[in-house]
């Protein structure tokens, strides 16, 4: 019963060597980048202290943690929990990508998945983090001894003895961790049915311990587009732009999958598979995003913070219910009756939309940045179909578009960071457009080096049997292997 899953009835699966010797690189590249992040942290000097992601609070000098009370122990606990809901939107994109997509492909789209949260954490532990928060955590005597710039772990920050923070470096690390996976995801859907998976492991990897790091550390880790003033509460650019414009990246270097626009440019829907996969992921992501924005508070004691984190989650909600509603009667306009999909879209450019402002607009205008959200996803799924860019989720409409309309709200309408119209919108445009090209370029050059090399897309047989066969010899559901092996 297992085999039938694993094969075609009637195969067995042979050893190949050009696999074998694929699989062995990747390992040795992976294991290799990270050695060289641990390494580097031991003889690379340190850099000025610059503001940490935590906020420090005023604390007694008389001890240690033990002194440090309920409160410590309040924020490190929510914050944790926060943690744990963003790591498990990892099920909700699952979800999302596979029932968007071809069964054929549905093993292939929930490896990617498991990747990115295992190359993700690896390498955001490695080297991911100290680019990100170079200082962080670092005093004064540090300085002077071993730099903390790269690693984490082991000659990393794994321990501290100033009692003059709110956060365990441990639970820092981990809620950083999980939105560097989030960055990373995004891509999979954009890609899904074409890319090579050892390809795919290369992008996860050089994303996560490079690319998103850096776009990180321009923001939150007090580089230059925090000193201008640029705002993006929690990661309309900084995470879900930067894997949007990722992904746009990908789709432009693979092309589309074969059989979605014919020789004449007619475009040929095709279907997902179970779109209740789809709208169970949307949920699931729904509920993680009340990890995700209000998490991103990052302090959990007294009135204020609990009435601002009250406000960042009805405003997320409200954002995510107006961009399904209008997305719903948008496409209802276009298209001539209600489309699901659409609907599931609209609420994760709401989603996405607010994640820069919602701790900046009141509940009225969250209903407006996410309902303009619900539109710019429609139009920008168009958009891509007329330019016959093939985007199998949409990634690109609600990650890239929604991310960067987010980013520009906030720089349009009057808020606590901007209290005139278009006040910061110069500002929030340079932001914006750095992130972006960041990611956009960077990763249009992996992509196509990886072309170039032969090392991107799937032959075109291999595209045809479905890559759960023919990159990992498996099948998802029983019935396929069963009928696979009968038309062997």
């Amino acid at each position: 019963m297992l085999r039938s899953l694993r094969c075609p009835i009637g195969q067995t699966p042979g050893f190949r060597w050009t696999h074998f010797r694929s699989s062995w690189l990747m390992m040795v590249l992976l294991l290799g980048m990270t050695g060289i992040g641990t390494s580097l942290a031991s003889v690379v000097s340190a850099q000025d202290e610059v503001a940490t992601v935590t906020e420090v609070a005023e604390v007694s000098d008389a001890g240690g943690d033990a002194d440090l009370g309920v409160g410590y122990a309040l924020d490190n606990a929510v914050l944790f929990l926060c943690a744990v809901l963003v790591l498990f939107m990892q099920a909700g994109f699952a979800m999302v990508e596979v029932g968007m997509n071809s069964a054929k492909n549905t093993v292939n789209i929930l490896s990617k998945n498991v990747m990115d949260l295992s190359v993700g954490a690896l390498l955001f532990f490695a080297v991911g983090f100290g680019l990100m928060y170079p200082t962080s955590y670092m005093s004064e005597a540090d300085a002077e001894g071993v730099s903390k710039v790269f690693a984490f772990g082991g000659t990393g920050i794994y321990t501290t003895d100033d009692a003059a923070r709110t956060f365990s470096p441990q639970t820092d690390w981990f809620f950083q961790a999980v939105f560097a996976a989030t960055a990373a995801t995004i891509v999979s859907g954009a890609v899904a049915g074409r890319m090579k998976f050892t390809s795919y492991l290369v992008y996860s990897a050089i994303l996560t311990g490079l690319v998103y790091p850096i776009s990180g550390y321009w923001k939150w880790g007090g580089g230059w587009i925090n000193e201008m003033g640029f705002q993006d509460f929690a990661g309309s650019a900084v995470v879900h732009a930067v894997g949007g414009f990722a992904g746009l990246a990908g789709a432009l270097f693979l092309g589309p999958r074969l059989g979605r626009y014919t020789p004449d440019g007619r475009s040929v829907p095709l279907p997902g598979h179970n779109v209740a996969f789809s709208a169970l992921g949307v949920f699931i992501l729904w509920v993680g995003w009340y990890g995700f924005n209000p998490g991103s508070q990052l302090a959990f004691q007294g009135t204020g913070d609990i009435d601002a984190v009250a406000l960042i989650a009805v405003n997320t909600t409200l954002a995510a219910a107006a961009g399904a509603f209008i997305a719903t009667f948008v496409g209802w306009g276009l298209f001539g009756k209600p489309d699901l999909t659409m609907s599931l879209n609209g609420a994760l450019g709401g989603l996405v939309g607010i994640t820069a402002c919602c701790d900046a607009f009141t509940n009225s205008m969250s209903i407006v940045v996410g309902g303009i959200a619900g539109v710019l996803v429609v139009l920008a799924i168009v958009a891509l179909d007329r330019l016959k860019i093939d985007d199998p989720v949409g990634a690109f409409p609600v990650h890239g578009v929604c991310g960067v309309w987010g980013c520009m709200a906030m720089g349009i309408f009057p808020n606590t960071h901007f209290e005139g119209m278009f006040e910061g919108f110069v500002t929030q445009s340079i932001g914006t457009l750095a992130i972006c090209g960041w990611s956009f370029v960077t990763m249009s050059v992996v992509f196509g080096v990886l072309k170039a090399i032969g090392m991107l897309r799937v032959t075109p047989a291999e595209e045809h049997a479905g890559l759960d066969i023919s990159e990992h010899g498996m099948h998802a559901y029983p019935s396929d292997a069963i009928h696979s092996g009968s038309a062997a």
